[in-house]
């Protein structure tokens, strides 16, 4: 009796130790499940940021690329300008067709935009690939993410699991560790990786940004110094020209004040030659008249002598003045071939003004503002 009662004792003892065992072990495992939910949102708010990170820096980067291509676009119009303006050029007539300042600016203006449109073009696919890569990672942290949700669901469940659950059965396959499981130290890991690689993504995106932003800035800065260069030397090459146009005018204007002058002095001239025919008439004919004298009267008289003299000073006199009379329809011939020269001189200016200053000058007054080269409009 004494022995039955001391099993019966034994009994109660271990089932009562059991049960406290149970309890206890229950409790260490919800507060283990507690602790194991504390660690999966701590992951999952560091996902989530990383992914709302990503996708603000993806969304800025999104900015400046459409920065680039506006730009890209806005070269189109200097450069149509730059080539249009050598095309024009080509129109100038000799002497004025030279390879001058101007020229060599505009090859520099051309050769600059060209070098332009390939940086930011090489820019344009660095940053789509960068947003790419920002897509690619942050899809990772998402799928990360979303795994931690629904461990975080199944975990939590499982913390509000009791004895007096009504949804609770008998798993006895459940009991033994699965092949493919990670570690505490793996899992951690798995979540840190997919963050530290966002992370750099990130600040590759950050930094491309700001490459970005100073390459903008350099090219419309490069593209607006190159553009007051070619208009100075625009500039200085009209302002030559209008010079040597008024100097030329100044030339032509004397020229043919000479050529009046001249002019008026061979009208004088002839004028004064056939003033001398009526002279040379009376002289020749009162020698001829004389040449009948009869006889002894034939005398070389004073008289004689005195009207030879005169045929003879009248002829020499006619002779100087047909010289002189040649001599200055020369000079008018030779004034009249500088005046058709000075003319077509003033012509081939004109026409270089017309070209720099009406079509190229006033065409490059299209040339983009500052804030479109930098692609903000």
């Amino acid at each position: 009796c004494e022995q039955a009662e001391r099993g019966r004792a034994e009994a109660k003892e271990l089932a009562e130790h059991a049960a406290a065992a149970a309890q206890r072990a229950q409790q260490d495992s919800t507060a283990t499940l507690g602790q194991r939910l504390q660690d999966i949102h701590f992951w999952k708010a560091e996902l989530q940021k990383e992914i709302e990170d990503l996708d603000a820096e993806t969304g800025l980067l999104a900015a400046q690329k459409l920065r680039l291509e506006r730009a890209l676009d806005a070269t189109e119009v200097p450069y149509a300008i730059a080539t249009d303006n050598l095309q024009c050029r080509e129109r100038r007539q000799p002497p004025d067709l030279v390879s001058d300042e101007v020229e060599r600016e505009l090859l520099k203006e051309a050769e600059l935009i060209r070098n332009i449109q390939e940086l930011l073009k090489r820019t344009l696919m660095q940053a789509g690939n960068q947003m790419r890569l920002n897509r690619d990672h942050k899809e990772v942290c998402e799928m990360d993410w979303s795994d931690k949700v629904e461990t975080y669901n199944i975990d939590d469940k499982c913390g509000r699991y009791s004895n007096q659950s009504t949804n609770i059965q008998f798993h006895p396959s459940s009991v033994k560790f699965e092949e493919s499981a990670s570690t505490p130290e793996t899992w951690a890991k798995f979540s840190h990786d997919n963050i530290f690689r966002a992370e750099r993504e990130k600040l590759a995106s950050i930094n491309l940004r700001a490459l970005i932003d100073n390459i903008l800035h350099d090219v419309s800065e490069d593209l607006r110094t190159q553009c007051a260069a070619v208009n100075e030397a625009f500039a200085k090459r009209c302002e030559e020209l209008y010079d040597t146009k008024h100097k030329l005018e100044y030339h032509l204007k004397k020229v043919l004040k000479e050529i009046g002058d001249q002019e008026a002095n061979i009208a004088a001239l002839k004028q004064a030659i056939k003033d001398k025919e009526a002279p040379m008439k009376v002289a020749q004919t009162r020698l001829y008249d004389r040449s009948f004298r009869p006889n002894v009267e034939l005398c070389r008289d004073e008289a004689q002598f005195r009207l030879i003299s005169e045929a003879e000073a009248l002829t020499e006199s006619v002779e100087s003045l047909k010289k002189k009379l040649l001599e200055s329809e020369q000079s008018l011939r030779n004034l009249e071939d500088i005046r058709m020269n000075l003319e077509k001189e003033i012509a081939v200016k004109t026409n270089s003004i017309f070209i720099d200053k009406q079509k190229c000058m006033a065409h490059r007054t299209r040339y983009p503002v500052v804030l479109k080269l930098a692609g903000y409009q």
